[in-house]
């Protein structure tokens, strides 16, 4: 019967993890301001001029399927809002800025202010709406 129990327990338990990461998957959070010092990034750190207001930056990954949607949506979101950047960077290449920025999974995104100051992030795939919206906040 102890069995019984610790199945139940496993299973309720990944239920509850899947739930809390779905629902945080793709969400633009804003940053706390606790990294200051780390969380500019210039032209050096990305390898090309930042966006006159805003750069999104992608962290990607060979074989990683969200990426590839993360792409299509970013790219759409620069053709709509004049003065966005989309800097898609591959994560194995660029493993000091990976660790400078804490990304632990692809895609992250990386919204920057016209400055290069890390205002939103994102682990998962972003939807559209939420990437106008954060944008929209950097802007104006």
């Amino acid at each position: 019967m102890t069995g019984v129990w610790v199945a139940a327990a496993v299973l309720a338990a990944a239920t509850v993890f899947g739930l809390v990461r779905r629902h945080r998957d793709g969400r633009l959070r804003a940053r706390d301001g606790k990294d200051a010092v780390t969380d500019i990034l210039g032209p050096d750190d990305i390898g090309v001029p930042l966006g006159e207001k805003a750069t999104l930056v992608q962290f990607s990954s060979a074989f990683c399927a969200p990426c590839r949607a993360t792409r299509r949506v970013l790219g759409e979101v620069t053709e709509m809002v004049a003065g966005v950047a989309h800097v898609e960077l591959d994560a194995e290449a660029n493993l000091e800025l990976v660790r400078r920025l804490n990304v632990v999974r692809t895609p992250t995104v990386v919204v920057l202010d016209a400055s290069g100051r890390v205002v939103r992030r994102a682990s998962g795939a972003p939807r559209k709406a939420d990437v106008i919206a954060a944008l929209g906040g950097v802007i104006t």
